[in-house]
């Protein structure tokens, strides 16, 4: 049987909260990846509406839109995407008014990873019934990432930076590129600076080496001519000639 993964959006104000929560899931033994996290509930429900992910986790009390503004917008908009809160004691009178919009599942902090497995049994058992429509919308969004490469090649770009600006974690951005794209993105970003130096040291003779280095995103000129080395064979100083 395949794997099939579902998407997930974390939502929650701490970060010590929020990123062990991740670590959690990503343990677990179930098919859950999580797509992108918020701060609070107006980041939250603006990843919802951009990447439509079918689970949502988040806490009750957050700054901006609370928890329950957001599971309440959640449900009238996206009714298929799954919801589980997580909140403390002192916040189960909130908890219970969220049963209202169809929240089946509830989290008491600290979160247990055997809670947490169970709970996410639960949501992918019900989630299995449902039909999935994400793959073209996957494509779409590595598309996406390609596009904002073929911009933006020339400027310092890590890894982190990247998922930031899509509002992914890293390991699933590297893992949904790698699968629609071929290769990882620092692969793909390589290639772009490359050709385009090749480009410049063929047409612009009159450029320094250091300067098209500069001008495809590498600032040190020695790792420059190692890279381009690696992938010509030559020297930046011999492809010129």
């Amino acid at each position: 049987m395949r794997d099939i993964q579902y998407s997930t959006v974390i939502a929650e104000d701490e970060d010590l909260i929020r990123s062990g929560l991740i670590r959690k899931i990503e343990q677990s033994r179930q098919s859950f990846a999580v797509i992108g996290e918020a701060t609070h509930g107006e980041e939250a429900l603006e990843l919802v509406r951009r990447m439509q992910p079918q689970l949502l986790i988040t806490d009750i009390r957050m700054p901006v839109m609370d928890g329950l503004k957001l599971i309440e917008e959640v449900h009238k908009y996206y009714p298929r995407t799954a919801v589980i809160i997580t909140s403390g004691y002192a916040d189960f009178e909130y908890a219970r008014q969220a049963m209202k919009f169809n929240v089946k599942h509830y989290l008491l902090k600290p979160v247990k990873q055997q809670d947490l497995a169970d709970v996410l049994d639960d949501v992918r058992a019900q989630l299995s019934k449902e039909p999935l429509v994400e793959a073209n919308d996957i494509e779409k969004t590595v598309q996406r990432v390609q596009q904002y490469l073929r911009d933006h090649f020339h400027e310092e770009i890590s890894l982190e930076q990247l998922a930031k600006q899509f509002n992914f974690s890293s390991a699933y951005l590297s893992k949904i590129f790698l699968k629609h794209a071929g290769e990882a993105p620092s692969k793909y970003i390589a290639t772009l600076r490359i050709n385009e130096a090749k480009r410049l040291l063929k047409q612009r003779k009159d450029l320094p080496v250091k300067t098209v280095g500069e001008q495809v995103g590498y600032a040190d000129p020695f790792y420059f001519s190692r890279i381009f080395k690696q992938a010509t064979g030559m020297t930046p100083r011999e492809y010129q000639k």
